[in-house]
């Protein structure tokens, strides 16, 4: 009998890792060629409509088709909850953990607002991504040098005030490990600063789809859950670090701690 289960228990294994390699190599040959014509096709189309389109809803439409098309060619469906708590009238913040490239499609067809990303500066340095970025009035910040960010918040600050929603990651960067990395105080003294509500967003599901440094894109379920918003008027800078504490409780009631 137990040599029995033994032998079941290395099959089971070896039918894991065969799925596996058989999805990796999918992805190598099939989704991962699909997305980048995605990106050439989409990002040709964003940086053509913007010459007659200044305010970004051109550019905010390829961006969603862009994304809609890699999460369908990818097999990720997404189960959203909350939706409820987003007000297309109202101008805020929207504040995300960051756990795979993924993110980004997952909140562009699912969030129901005209958004633009708080961004690293160096991804405008990209072929199509980093020009797109620029023309759709995507917001900069250079994190190596605190001076340059801090004009970069001012900016926001502005775009926000004028009616524009932001998307933020508050961890700066993907997550390499399991753990969500520590919030970065920058992007709430931007809320502060602007005076809109920050609307948590918890993702789950989306470091299984695609981890980071990697071309294994893998269908799979993941959830994004919108929390109900987090005012910030009367707030002073010298609240930034308690908002931000406030934030990640709400984002980390509803996270669950990806497998590795």
């Amino acid at each position: 009998m137990e040599n029995v289960s033994r032998a079941a228990a290395k099959n089971s294994s070896t039918a894991r890792r065969a799925r596996y390699y058989l999805s990796y190599f999918r992805s190598l040959v099939f989704t991962n060629l699909l997305i980048y014509f995605y990106t050439a096709v989409c990002g040709a189309m964003s940086l053509a409509g913007s010459l007659v389109d200044s305010g970004g809803r051109w550019q905010h439409f390829c961006a969603r088709l862009w994304s809609w098309l890699i999460l369908k060619t990818s097999g990720i469906r997404v189960k959203v909850e909350g939706l409820d708590n987003v007000d297309p009238r109202q101008t805020a913040i929207y504040c995300s953990n960051h756990a795979s490239a993924m993110d980004i499609p997952i909140l562009f067809v699912h969030l129901p607002v005209q958004f633009r990303f708080l961004a690293k500066r160096s991804l405008f340095h990209l072929p199509f991504l980093g020009w797109h970025l620029r023309r759709s009035g995507h917001i900069p910040v250079d994190r190596a040098r605190p001076r340059e960010a801090l004009k970069g918040f001012d900016r926001a600050a502005r775009k926000i005030r004028e009616g524009c929603p932001v998307i933020m990651f508050p961890e700066g960067t993907r997550s390499r490990t399991t753990e969500m990395l520590p919030f970065k105080s920058g992007g709430f003294y931007l809320a502060i600063l602007s005076g809109a509500p920050i609307v948590p967003i918890t993702l789950n599901g989306t470091r299984h789809v695609l981890k980071p440094d990697t071309y294994h894109v893998r269908a799979g379920q993941t959830e994004m859950i919108v929390h109900p918003p987090i005012p910030t008027r009367g707030l002073t800078v010298k609240d930034a670090q308690t908002l931000s504490e406030r934030v990640r409780e709400q984002i980390v009631s509803r996270w669950r701690a990806p497998e590795e």
